[in-house]
């Protein structure tokens, strides 16, 4: 199948349903505690139905791994990758920090991704093999070869605590041998910006295949490389990612391997 004519379609979805989260507005009695820390409102399953309905459209038989459970995945077919709102408790709080997050994937393959900012009005795309894109002109990693000279993005576990020491001690190493770290509260952001050169490097634990699907193609498409913490291709579907502008990728590595061993199954 002809993927890249998706591209455009999947774009205008997410700008549109992008200007449909800016204008609603969440009661607290209205907010739904998923397990602790992990929020979800009507906002995101709406924005979720209104993607699924329309990508099932675009893409009749493809599968659905969408973070609010709507649809289901096919095997050995394309599969939409989806979260409607990477962000929430940013977007709970007001803080214009958050983004929808699209990838499609086949076979084992990311071949479509678009992560789109409402607040900013920005859209990063990408098509496997066709190089990444901000509101349709292209983007590239940063040029940074050392951590010394780099800013990077994390993010805080929400509720998997179980490696909180080891990730905080490597925050500790980080924050006194870089240019400084940036929280954002969307991960799916986090990669984006490391896609157009605003962070040299991304690495977060215990994220989910939305968060990250889109942003994973972004980088590599952009230039830069993606992996686990073990330096293998285990960051979609896996417990960890390390995202960079390639220069920083090594020295990120060691950095995680003195501070913040494997996870044990």
């Amino acid at each position: 199948m002809e993927f890249l004519p998706l591209l455009p379609q999947v774009e205008q979805l997410t700008q549109q349903v992008g200007t449909w989260l800016l204008e609603q507005r969440i009661s607290p009695e209205a907010i739904e505690t998923k397990s602790l820390n992990n929020f979800v409102t009507f906002v995101d399953k709406g924005a979720e139905e209104q993607l699924v309905a329309a990508l099932n459209s675009l893409l009749p038989s493809s599968g659905f791994i969408a973070e609010e459970g709507t649809g289901s995945p096919v095997k050995d077919g394309y599969n939409w990758i989806i979260d409607p709102l990477d962000g929430t408790t940013n977007f709970l709080h007001q803080v214009p920090v958050f983004c929808i997050s699209i990838a499609l994937h086949f076979q084992g393959e990311l071949l479509l991704g678009v992560i789109h900012d409402p607040n900013r009005n920005e859209t990063f795309s990408c098509a496997k093999g066709h190089g990444a894109t901000c509101n349709g002109n292209p983007i590239h990693v940063s040029t940074a070869t050392s951590l010394a000279d780099s800013l990077l993005a994390t993010g805080f576990p929400y509720d998997d605590f179980g490696r909180q020491e080891q990730y905080l001690n490597l925050l500790g190493h980080i924050t006194k041998n870089t240019r400084g770290v940036r929280r954002l509260g969307s991960a799916a952001l986090d990669l984006a910006y490391v896609a157009c050169g605003r962070c040299d490097l991304f690495y977060e634990y215990a994220l989910n295949p939305w968060d990250v699907a889109a942003g994973i193609l972004l980088v590599q498409e952009a230039g830069g490389t993606v992996s686990d913490f073990q330096n293998e291709d285990n960051a979609l579907f896996g417990k960890d990612i390390l995202a960079s502008n390639s220069g920083t990728h090594q020295e990120m590595l060691q950095a995680i391997e003195r501070f913040f061993p494997p996870a044990l199954d």
